[in-house]
């Protein structure tokens, strides 16, 4: 019997429509888009401004217009996963909320808290159950609605987050030689103190003093996160590199988490890739966490062709990090 494989035959996305721009954020705190584009590389964002809706609602704008691009029949979809630190609610699930809103009937969801790695974590947590044979469809959402958790008064984490989904489709295939090949994991959990949300948690419940106290907010020290986030995710795809035999001239892509321009031009230095090689949207998105390198799957779909070997790598919150060898599919330009 030949090994199952598991693949990603298509990709759907959604950003909100409201652009947040740097000349925007300048007039609400102290900065300006010289000194966001030098250390970050951001021009703009996308936010979700509508009251009422969360992340579920941008996750379900994604996972449908997935499902009418790849034609696949909701029913025939075993499981649902979204990836996601911005939940709607603690409980139950935003990924309950999008499998009731798509109406799927023979799936299960769950959500996955893997800050930026979100996305990554999933996708070979997907190809596991889908390699083990009890499953043949499951759709990975990476989403976040980050505006939800910026303090729009510190200009030091406030330009460098925005909202958005994207979600692919997994499938089985008996194909050899395509899709998830390789990953490398990893997590220091020695990162709490640089990268976290203070209260809303079962250690720091909300009351007065936390809203009082703008503990609902996202907290990084920069310098220490970047630090770590450039180590990490270049040893982590030097590492598949090595082991995987790939190189700048057999790997096509790689697909960085998009949290610094600097972050992602240090990876492709390390690698020894030209940027043509390198999949950058962060300038007109900003960090949208777990859903970066599914948006960017998203977007570069087009230039995409069967068999391209691409690299996926995140870094994130807890210091979680770790990288992907995925053989791609199909040929993007047919479906995009």
């Amino acid at each position: 019997m030949s090994k199952i494989n598991a693949i990603i035959t298509g990709i759907g996305g959604y950003v909100p429509e409201y652009v947040l721009n740097n000349e925007e954020l300048s007039r609400m705190v102290d900065t300006n888009d010289e000194w966001i584009m030098t250390r970050v590389g951001i021009k703009e964002r996308r936010i979700l401004t509508e009251e009422g809706l969360g992340t579920s609602y941008m996750a379900r704008k994604a996972a449908k217009q997935l499902l009418q691009k790849t034609g696949c029949d909701p029913d025939t979809i075993d499981a649902l996963i979204v990836a996601t630190s911005t939940a709607d609610y603690k409980f139950p699930s935003t990924a309950s909320v999008v499998l009731g809103k798509l109406g799927l009937k023979n799936a299960f969801a769950f959500d996955f808290w893997g800050a930026c790695c979100g996305f990554l974590y999933s996708l070979d947590v997907a190809a596991s159950m889908i390699q083990c044979g009890r499953y043949k469809k499951i759709i990975v959402i990476g989403a976040d609605k980050m505006s939800s958790v910026t303090d729009y008064k510190d200009r030091a984490t406030c330009p460098l987050f925005g909202d958005g989904a994207a979600a692919v489709l997994v499938e089985a295939t008996s194909e050899q030689n395509i899709g998830l090949m390789d990953s490398y994991f990893r997590c220091d959990g020695k990162g709490l103190p640089f990268l976290h949300m203070k209260a809303g948690g079962s250690v720091c419940p909300p009351s007065h003093f936390t809203v009082d106290h703008r503990l609902h907010y996202l907290y990084q020290e920069g310098r220490t996160v970047f630090r770590y986030a450039v180590t990490n995710m270049s040893d982590d795809c030097a590492l598949l590199a090595e082991r995987n035999h790939l190189d700048k001239d057999n790997l096509r892509f790689v697909v960085p988490h998009q949290a610094n321009m600097r972050i992602i031009e240090a990876v492709a230095k390390r690698l020894e890739l030209s940027m043509d090689q390198v999949m950058v949207n962060i300038e007109h998105y900003g960090n949208t966490s777990a859903a970066t390198i599914p948006l960017a799957l998203w977007e570069y779909e087009h230039q995409l062709k069967k068999g391209d070997n691409m690299l996926f790598t995140a870094f994130g919150a807890g210091f979680v990090h770790g990288a992907s060898y995925y053989k791609w599919a199909y040929d993007g330009s047919k479906d995009a």
